[in-house]
């Protein structure tokens, strides 16, 4: 009986060790009695033009890309870590697209080795920034090849979707390529390489259940993460931009769809997040006008349920994750990058 209850207490102490490890990996460090870690919100940068896609480097600088007006006038930026910002990439595609009738420029960007990929308008663009410094004559984007992405999507025999292309976000994949969801067509499209593309998945549509718009919504996948087995794929949803009806599917590399969780809202980008969930962007509550300022927000969803860690955001668009206790959040409507930490 001695033996038994000493091999329980020192299984107590290991399931007690385990706990605050995973506290540590998340919150930095297990706290002195029973004080909750709180999520600070701090704004890193201002007054940026319809700030969309983010991305960290190894010094910490960010690298943002602007949406741009439609006059081929998208750009990429650094910003250093105390705020300053230097233009990186000028004069980028940005356009009006046809089918939409909105405005098609900066998307999100994918930094590399050095190799930093940026989709704007219809294109991906390559582009070696290894040894660009802030400060450095901007590179000029009309000068630059690039990769006519809607140039495929368009002309693929889709079999749900109508021809529309507006590639929006990207991820490295785990052998390596490259993963693009175009939220025009609503797909996964994977990049073998520059001009070798194939369609991983085309994401469902679903009947409208207002009478408001089209009888069919769509998804319009607008980021992707893979979780070490499958794509988890954030939605947007199209008009009327209905609460609830927004789903983060779960797509197989071999392309079978089926769903992570759903009963969401206009998400708009995902990250890893941590041990407790992903964090997702809840980009805004759509309303008689359009959409309500300051109704984003920063959400955790396990695949059962969600969590708002922080709300009142100005329509947040992007998220890079520093670790699993930061992340940097680009608020469209206010311009700014804003970052959020656990303390």
């Amino acid at each position: 009986m001695k033996v038994l209850l000493q091999s329980r207490a020192r299984l107590k102490a290991g399931l007690l060790q385990l706990t605050c490890f995973a506290l540590l990996i998340f919150f930095a460090g297990c706290k002195k009695g029973h004080e909750n870690p709180s999520l600070t919100i701090s704004t890193v940068a201002s007054g940026l033009v319809n700030p969309m896609g983010i991305e960290v480097d190894w010094r910490g600088n960010m690298w943002v890309i602007e949406a741009g007006t439609a006059h081929n006038d998208a750009k990429v930026l650094v910003i250093k870590p105390n705020g300053n910002k230097y233009d990186a990439i000028v004069n980028l595609s940005s356009i009006i697209n046809e089918n939409s009738g909105e405005i098609q420029g900066g998307g999100h960007l994918l930094l590399d080795n050095g190799m930093l990929y940026v989709l704007s308008g219809n294109y991906l663009y390559k582009v070696n920034v290894s040894g660009f410094k802030p400060g450095d004559t901007p590179i000029d984007g009309s000068t630059l090849s690039f990769e006519d992405i809607a140039a495929f999507s368009t002309s693929y025999p889709w079999v749900n979707n109508a021809h529309d292309s507006h590639p929006y976000n990207l991820m490295k994949g785990p052998d390596g390529d490259i993963y693009i969801c175009d939220a025009g067509a609503n797909a996964i499209i994977h990049r073998k390489s520059a001009g070798h593309y194939s369609v991983v998945a085309e994401l469902p549509g679903f009947a409208n259940p207002t009478p408001v718009g089209p009888p069919q919504i769509q998804p319009v996948p607008t980021g992707i993460i893979f979780d070490g087995h499958n794509f988890l794929v954030s939605t947007l949803t199209g008009f009327p931009f209905v609460e609830g009806l927004a789903v983060i599917y779960k797509v197989s590399p071999s392309g079978n769809v089926s769903t992570y969780q759903q009963g969401l809202t206009t998400l708009v980008d995902i990250a890893d997040g941590n041990i407790y969930g992903h964090m997702v962007l809840h980009y805004g509550t759509f309303g008689a006008m359009g959409f309500i300022a300051n109704t984003g927000s920063l959400m955790l969803v396990n695949g059962s349920s969600s969590t708002v860690l922080a709300g009142g955001l100005n329509m947040p668009v992007g998220i890079k994750q520093v670790n699993d206790h930061t992340w940097y959040i680009t608020v469209m409507g206010d311009g700014t990058v804003i970052k959020a930490a656990y303390n």
